[in-house]
């Protein structure tokens, strides 16, 4: 299980606002307020849309203790450098 927590951090990960993510999740802007405020009283299937939206923009989501005695938390997968530029790497001359 994902927390509101992981939630607005991924959000804030990827750049995306409350409206963005709704619209990428196809729900409306309050179920995306809910999910963020009280997971536990949101819809199953509106977090998994949301999980699933934020997945596809290279969202790793980490249970708790997965990485070390930390709780869980939320990263961008693995750069496959034949995808493109590295995010760091990018500047005004390779910005297309």
């Amino acid at each position: 299980m994902i927390t509101a927590a992981q939630i607005r951090g991924a959000r804030a990960m990827v750049g995306l606002s409350t409206e963005d993510l709704a619209a990428d999740s196809k729900l409306p802007v309050a179920s995306i307020q809910t999910i963020e405020s009280d997971i536990a009283s949101a819809d199953a299937k509106a977090i998994t849309a949301v999980r699933a939206a934020l997945e596809a923009r290279g969202i790793l989501f980490l249970p708790s203790g997965s990485q070390d005695s930390g709780g869980p938390g939320v990263r961008m997968k693995s750069w496959d450098e034949e995808e493109g530029i590295r995010p760091e790497n990018l500047n005004a001359t390779n910005d297309d």
